[in-house]
């Protein structure tokens, strides 16, 4: 049976405070999933699909305060790849 939009957000309150995490919006747990899929490297144009936006550059406009930290990460990973083998 389906739930009540108002009984949904009910209980997500009270998993919030029984969870001691600070108060928000429903909608918030989007932008946190969405944060966190582009924060663990996965493709823009997967996010895109899953959180239903039209295009991947709204994706990328909506979350570009997440890409300085995944521009340091390619970066030092792009030095790991590219350092000269020893030799021995």
């Amino acid at each position: 049976m389906p739930m009540e939009p108002r009984n949904i957000l009910r209980h997500f309150k009270k998993i919030l405070i029984k969870a001691n995490l600070p108060e928000m919006r429903f909608h918030d747990l989007r932008h946190t999933a969405a944060t966190i899929m582009l924060g663990q490297g996965i493709h823009p144009k997967v996010v895109q699909e899953r959180l239903g936006h039209s295009t991947i550059g709204l994706t990328l406009d909506t979350y570009s305060h997440i890409l300085p930290a995944m521009q340091a990460d390619v970066a030092e990973n792009l030095d790991e790849l590219l350092k000269p083998v020893a030799v021995n």
